[in-house]
């Protein structure tokens, strides 16, 4: 095997936001060793931390796995005009920037499809709207929605260091401080991670950003409960989650498992309330009526059966559909289903469960 064979097949490892480029055409090999059945490659980044190095490494490593049968892979990592070796780029992170937070709390749900990044979204804003201080990590790693939502897509968060740490600057708009991995991709780019590599890509997203003083910081986790659930209230100071669910059966059944995560004796966080999405459909030309798509009360049904606070239900409005695809949320408006929302957080932040 020769250097140049091997940098060949790392033609195949492309930059997600570097308009799919390869790492060889951004000049980021900066080395190539091979000793027998050992590879190792060096990549270097620039000061300006990359929050895609955790991909960038991972994908280098499969990559030579996948073309060398039998290889020991190795992939290195230098920062430029420094030359030194940085090991486990964006591991090493403390909670410094979280010291100004006064309340973390996750937004979870225990299947996709309920409305959950809509609800996370829109409370947010509605929680601004009462004048509280609020930022949003979304946490959804494989799909990110919050720059859609918020119609921040193209944008690029900004940088800067502070000493030995680059710290990540979130956007903000309608009030509310926004950070999500879809501001490094692009918005077709699949991110192909295995569970460590987004653990990793999510810690940066919370723990590199300078938040500063916030009442309330909501994360958007992914659906379900495997390894960066797992990370997350491991490794984050998160307070508690709040639940979405919709009230059919079928929904409401992994809204258990949800709910038996945060209470596992090695998680132990309390759960401050449930919201049912979608509880009923309300045509616009008939406000007074309600349709009960997925059936009825399902949620209240469910906070009753685990002691839940029930935070709110949320209607099926084409509305909030719309604002959602428009990046508008709903929660800015003064509608019944803006109304619903900003009840919804006013609920929250009052809730006795919140620690003073």
């Amino acid at each position: 095997m020769k250097e140049n064979e091997i940098m060949k097949m790392l033609f195949e490892v492309q930059h997600p936001a570097k308009d799919d480029k390869s790492i060889v055409e951004l000049g980021m090999v900066d080395k190539v060793e091979i000793d027998g059945n050992r590879v190792t490659v060096t990549l270097a980044f620039s000061k300006h931390r990359d929050p895609l190095a955790e991909y960038l490494i991972g994908s280098t490593k499969a990559t030579l796995i996948r073309h060398i049968p039998g290889v020991e892979a190795e992939v290195k990592t230098i920062i430029k005009d420094e030359a030194a070796p940085k090991k486990n780029p964006g591991l090493n992170l403390g909670l410094e920037e979280l010291a100004q937070v006064k309340h973390i709390i996750g937004i979870a749900s225990g299947k996709g499809g309920v409305g959950k990044s809509t609800v996370a979204v829109n409370m947010a804003v509605a929680l601004a709207r009462l004048g509280y201080k609020v930022g949003l990590a979304d946490a959804d790693v494989y799909g990110p929605s919050v720059p859609k939502m918020t119609a921040t897509e193209g944008a690029l968060p900004d940088a800067f260091q502070e000493g030995e740490k680059e710290v990540i600057v979130p956007l903000e708009k309608y009030g509310v401080k926004w950070m999500s991995i879809g501001y490094f991709a692009k918005p077709e780019q699949a991110l192909i991670w295995r569970g460590p590599m987004a653990c990793n890509a999510l810690k940066q997203m919370i723990l590199q950003v300078r938040w500063g003083e916030l009442d309330f910081l909501l994360i958007d986790m992914p659906p379900g409960t495997g390894d960066i659930h797992i990370s997350l209230v491991h490794d984050i100071p998160m307070e508690g989650a709040v639940i979405v669910s919709t009230p059919q059966a079928v929904a409401l059944a992994d809204v258990e498992k949800g709910v038996n995560m945060f209470r596992n004796k090695s998680v132990q966080k309390p759960i401050f309330g449930l919201v049912e999405n979608m509880a009923w459909f309300t045509p616009e030309e008939l406000p007074d009526h309600k349709y009960y798509i997925f059936g009825k009360d399902g949620g209240v049904g469910m906070a009753e059966k685990y002691d839940i606070p029930m935070l709110g239900q949320i209607p099926i409005v084409q509305s909030i559909r719309e604002d959602g695809d428009n990046g508008e949320p709903a929660a800015l408006s003064s509608r019944p289903d803006g109304l619903a929302f900003l009840n919804l957080a006013e609920q929250l932040a009052t809730s006795p469960l919140l620690m003073k």
